[in-house]
């Protein structure tokens, strides 16, 4: 029997019936099969300490022969210790002297560490202290909670909203809506607090000049109104109303026919429909809206600054020169405030939903009909609203440098445009020019355009740096997606973002004066980086998730170096979401304030400028500086779009 032949030769053979040079051949049916049972020599043992020798040590070399696992252990290095260093650096501030500040009155230190700012910030002990407590501590955090919510949640209403006509209705002018709807998010933050103010400040309120409302119309708004509160998180939720409208518009233009077709088959009402079925389909965007716009908000200083609203980064500002460790207090409990928003997205939004349709058919989300008025009045609306929060900014900004005294449209009921000036402008040699203060026009002002180009040059190489680093961090994370090092390495990327910008730049602060490096481009350029390396590093990480790795595979069975797969199939493959990764910091960058102004002098760079104007009286000055950013900044959006065919709103309804 074949069968039995078989079983007789394996059991001689491992009795050692067959000599190493001996043949056995086997007969099954008409086949003849030869096994040849010579046995090799023994090899050689190995040296001791030799790699090949150690199963540890050929594991860790198998691992670094691949190139995305070597530069994955550098970056995550490179990262947590960039990220996790000015971090330390804020709590140890806490604790240590500072010579003349408070803390070293009171305990007649010079240096080592005490408690004293943790205990003397919440020392409500006596009526002094509890003023203090009040007016350092409590107040601060309630009013920058209070803020940061509420402009998360006018964010969230006027942007869902918004989002729920572009993609779901047969609203007019789409295109034209869709575009103009984020141009706030994309000018600087505090764009709309400044023509906030211009336009509804009053003598009879809040002091200083009228507004235009006031001067032309004789329009006095209360004080509530004027600053405080309510405009602060109005602006913010205006300037952060992109994020709604971008993550919700998404799930709308994208959600399954099939989930509301079958409730309204069902007989099934229309709030139960939207709390059932679309509520829950858009929670893990509002969830990320509320985690962006809070964080966002919390670390918003130039925004309350114009607005007169005591906050935690306002105060911080206040208390930094004579209790400048009670200030790190404040910058350690807005990076709390940032970590625990992180946990409840993470936990409001680990579990995975599914919804299986029961009946109804396949299609298109049919459109609702607003009615043959309702399009068109509501779309009315939003141009009218657009225009004031899009355009009307660089119309004012733009009418502010030709004022003769900059903020009182009193010209307008007066003497009529002919009023107007240019010598904020052109003014060139006559340095006592009334209200000049020494300054030449901002043509001719070198320090204005030595600001434009270390801000320039900031942005730029931050986001060399950040693109760079993002875009091999997005890689290497994309091919060990299952590794716990490179999902620890892909969230400590990502986590400079979560945090307040104050609070960032505190940390920078504190650390690059300890370095030696503060008001220097070098620590500009490096709190720049961490705080933009998230922008890169999810649209690598994004892109790289969706390119097969047979790619990449196939140029290494024909031996081709990591660096020219790189070069010549990843990068030309995903060049736009690379470009983007590269160009977002550098427009971020250009128009960033509360991250920079801890870090250098207020003529360093042109956004830290603008204080320093103001504090001048130059308040054209000032106008002009907006209204320059604002240019270039669209000047480099349109850009963007133009290389990598893409735009914030393309594919929920924009152009």
């Amino acid at each position: 029997m074949p069968a039995a032949s078989c079983a007789l030769i394996a059991s001689r053979k491992r009795r050692g019936k067959f000599s190493r040079a001996s043949s056995a051949f086997v007969n099954v049916g008409k086949v003849s099969m030869s096994l040849d049972t010579t046995v090799a020599p023994p090899l050689a043992p190995l040296p001791v300490g030799s790699p090949t020798g150690s199963p540890v040590l050929r594991r860790v070399t198998t691992y670094f022969s691949k190139p995305q696992n070597g530069l994955l252990l550098v970056l995550g290095i490179v990262v947590t210790i960039t990220t996790l260093a000015p971090l330390f650096s804020i709590l140890i501030d806490t604790i240590t002297v500072h010579p003349g500040s408070v803390d070293s009155e009171r305990t007649g230190l010079m240096s080592g560490y005490t408690i004293f700012n943790w205990s003397d910030l919440v020392d409500r002990s006596s009526f002094v202290k509890e003023r203090l407590f009040a007016q350092n501590f409590w107040n601060p955090t309630v009013n920058t909670v209070l803020m940061s919510a509420l402009s998360c949640l006018f964010a969230i209403v006027y942007g869902g909203f918004f989002a729920y006509l572009v993609t779901r209705t047969n609203l007019k002018f789409k295109k034209y809506l869709s575009a103009i709807f984020i141009f706030p998010y994309m000018m600087p933050q505090w764009t709309l607090a400044v023509v906030w103010q211009n336009l509804f400040k009053s003598s009879a309120v809040t002091g200083g000049s009228d507004g235009l409302l006031a001067a032309v119309f004789d329009v006095h708004a209360p004080a509530w109104f004027c600053q405080g509160l309510f405009p602060s998180f109005v602006v913010l939720g205006l300037h952060y109303s992109a994020f709604s409208y971008i993550l919700i518009g998404a799930i709308f233009r994208n959600m399954d026919a099939n989930l509301e077709e079958a409730a309204v088959i069902l007989n099934t009402a229309k709030w139960k429909v939207f709390s059932r079925i679309t509520l829950p389909m858009i929670t893990p965007a509002i969830m990320s809206t509320i985690l962006l716009v809070f964080s966002s908000s919390m670390g918003s200083y130039p925004v309350p600054h114009y607005l007169k609203f005591s906050t935690l980064t306002t105060r911080y500002v206040e208390m930094s020169v004579n209790r400048q460790g009670q200030a790190s207090i404040l910058a350690v409990e807005m990076m709390v405030f940032g970590i625990i928003m992180l946990v409840a997205n993470q936990l409001t939004t680990s579990g995975r939903k599914s919804y299986t349709t029961v009946t109804g058919k396949s299609g298109q989300t049919q459109e609702v009909n607003l009615g043959a008025i309702g399009k068109w009045l509501i779309a009315s609306v939003f141009v009218v609203l657009t225009l004031f929060t899009s355009l009307y900014p660089m119309f004012s900004f733009a009418l502010e440098t030709f004022l003769p005294n900059p903020g009182d449209y009193s010209f307008l009921t007066g003497g009529g445009f002919e009023s107007l000036t240019t010598k904020w402008w052109i003014t060139s040699e006559n340095l006592s020019e009334n209200g000049m203060y020494g300054q030449l026009g901002v043509l001719y002002n070198s320090t204005i355009w030595k600001g434009f180009a270390g801000q320039f040059w900031v942005a730029a190489m931050s986001a060399l740096a950040a693109g760079t680093i993002g875009t091999l961090v997005g890689y290497c994370v994309a091919k060990n997606r299952r590794s716990r090092w490179a999902n620890f390495v892909n969230n400590m990327a990502f986590l400079p973002y979560l945090m307040p910008s104050l609070a960032v730049g505190v940390a920078f602060f504190i650390f690059g004066s300890s370095m030696g490096i503060f008001n220097t481009f070098l620590l500009l350029i490096i709190a720049g980086t961490i705080k933009y390396i998230p922008f890169a590093s999810r649209a690598s990480l994004n892109s790289m998730l969706q390119l097969s790795n047979e790619i990449e595979e196939s140029a290494i069975i024909q031996d081709i170096p990591w660096w020219k797969r790189m070069l010549r199939i990843i990068v030309p493959i995903q060049k736009s979401s690379i470009i983007s990764g590269y160009m977002l910091p550098f427009m971020t960058a250009l128009r960033e304030m509360t991250l920079f102004m801890l870090l250098c002098s207020q003529t360093k760079i042109i956004t830290t400028e603008l204080n320093y104007f103001d504090e001048m009286g130059l308040y054209a000055f000032s106008s002009a500086i907006n209204l320059m950013l604002i240019i270039t900044i669209l000047i480099c959006n349109a850009v963007v779009n133009k290389l990598t065919d893409a735009s914030l709103d393309k594919g929920i309804g924009g152009n």
